[in-house]
């Protein structure tokens, strides 16, 4: 299908989604979530999704002239969250697929709490990331001060949200908010290889890694064991496990069909 505010492409088994509203630094409208929904549907045979966006911004989060408010009027940004940005957000965790962010610029706002939700986050060295909600009296929203404490600790997350300074990819990586910060121009070939790698493993392994690792915190250790016995039971009855083991044996590449 033809798409106004993305651009989608499939091709080797990666999809590849662009937030493509340049002129806005790819922030989001209601149209902007419906048709991003319809391409992560589009994607579900996809073994890795890539998501970025056009021009020199990865996503400045929310397009506050989408909400045509005058000054003095009241809006219900609950109900902004609710129907958009929490189920984005929701959806991006529970994907089986890893999602790699790629982020060629500015994440501001809820565009930094949409890369922060991927499950990979490659940044070009002149990207930089903000959380730009307190200037206008608000929260990191978009799973924001959820994913900050987790992935930087409670000071710097509290520094972050407070003061809205930005934060240059290469010190974004450092304090482990990101996987990986590279030279502007060999952005592209580090996101390439990295999902041309995923796109070649077992796929139901990779899935189970992803939920595994996303929701470790809400059990015990003891519960993290059985669930491991669980998960290594079930993925050492597959095809790809079997497969996985013969091509090493066989010192060959292994061929993985998902089952």
């Amino acid at each position: 299908m033809t798409y106004d505010t993305i651009s989608f492409a499939l091709a080797d088994n990666v999809a590849r989604i662009t937030l493509n509203r340049p002129d806005r630094l790819n922030s989001f409208t209601r149209a902007m979530h419906a048709e991003l929904a319809q391409a992560l549907d589009a994607a579900a045979d996809a073994r890795v999704i890539v998501l970025t966006g056009a021009g020199r911004g990865f996503c400045a989060g929310q397009d506050l002239n989408d909400r045509a408010v005058a000054p003095g009027q009241a809006v219900d940004l609950g109900e902004t969250v609710e129907a958009s940005w929490n189920p984005l957000i929701r959806r991006l965790a529970t994907m089986p697929q890893p999602v790699i962010a790629r982020v060629n610029g500015v994440a501001a706002g809820a565009g930094a709490n949409i890369a922060l939700a991927c499950d990979l986050v490659v940044a070009a060295r002149s990207a930089k990331f903000i959380q730009s909600f307190s200037a206008l009296g608000l929260i990191p929203d978009s799973g924001g001060s959820w994913h900050l404490p987790r992935l930087v600790g409670q000071a710097r997350a509290l520094g972050l949200a407070l003061t809205g300074e930005p934060l240059m990819a290469d010190k974004a990586a450092d304090w482990g908010l990101i996987w990986k910060c590279v030279d502007d121009d060999a952005l592209d070939a580090e996101v390439d290889a990295l999902a041309a790698r995923l796109a070649g493993l077992p796929p139901l392994g990779l899935a189970a890694i992803k939920s595994i690792v996303r929701t470790t915190g809400t059990r015990t250790l003891d519960q993290e064991l059985d669930l491991q016995r669980d998960e290594m039971r079930r993925l050492g009855f597959t095809a790809d496990y079997r497969e996985g083991v013969a091509a090493f044996l066989e010192k060959r590449p292994a061929t993985f069909t998902g089952n």
